[in-house]
């Protein structure tokens, strides 16, 4: 009950409770075009899903300058990988929540001469930016992290005689299993580097909340931008799934990645 308290009290939580809930109405909505219902539900739904499109850029007004503020923080980060991602993502996260602001002064008739689709395609480019630079940080902690774990495991096997799971040799010069045989070697060693990656991503769940997350995410901008026409049913979906685990992450600060 207390962490539902503490969770209700932050406005990023509203905001993803209505982002939830306009990518649940997207899903909705192709599914009810699918299913042949009629055209006043569909256009009821689309309805509800732009009311809540717009009460989210009301509830993002002044994101930008907390996303200037983490850029500045994630400047003094040692490791110049993570300094440079980080940094970057806040910036077009920036960029991309000022284009927002710009949209809803226009959508609410503040500023109803705003070129709408010039200023979406924009904010979406910006987006499409930040999710590459939150990507290519994942990328670059999971492989950090298979070296360290790599590493450890070389050191456990070199008191067991050189032998890996599954009884296959190490040290043969044909390659393990079939001395000469580069095709099983390549299937094996491909086969270790998948079991590493899973067992990276079970040992450390922030980041592999965090790599799903992004990677649902990225079919967003991809889509608005053409770059790769998904349809909103994928859309819908990848937004519904991405939302739900933002919201794990803010009941559970754990599930967070760090920094």
């Amino acid at each position: 009950m207390d962490a539902w308290v503490r969770f209700s009290s932050q406005s990023q939580a509203r905001e993803r409770l209505c982002r939830a809930a306009q990518y649940a109405c997207s899903l909705l909505g192709h599914a009810l075009q699918r299913h042949g219902a009629s055209p006043e539900l569909q256009n009821q739904i689309r309805q509800l899903e732009g009311h809540l499109s717009l009460g989210r850029k009301l509830l993002r007004l002044g994101n930008s300058a907390d996303a200037l503020e983490s850029a500045k923080r994630a400047v003094h980060l040692s490791d110049v990988v993570l300094r440079f991602c980080i940094t970057v993502s806040h910036l077009n996260r920036a960029l991309y929540f000022a284009c927002d602001n710009v949209l809803w002064a226009g959508k609410s008739g503040l500023a109803p001469s705003v070129d709408q689709e010039k200023w979406a395609q924009r904010s979406f480019r910006y987006y499409l930016f930040s999710l590459i630079m939150n990507l290519s940080r994942d990328a670059y902690e999971i492989r950090l992290l298979m070296e360290q774990e790599s590493s450890a495991y070389s050191r456990r096997l070199k008191g067991s005689g050189g032998v890996i799971p599954g009884g296959v040799e190490t040290g043969g010069p044909g390659g393990p299993g079939t001395p000469g045989g580069s095709l099983p070697h390549l299937a094996v060693k491909l086969q270790l580097r998948v079991l590493l990656l899973a067992r990276v991503l079970r040992g450390h769940p922030p980041l592999l909340l965090d790599v799903v997350r992004n990677a649902c995410d990225l079919f967003i901008p991809l889509d608005k931008l053409g770059l790769w026409r998904c349809g909103p049913g994928i859309v819908g979906l990848c937004g519904l799934i991405s939302s739900i685990l933002s919201i794990l992450t803010l009941i559970c600060p754990w599930l967070r990645l760090k920094p």
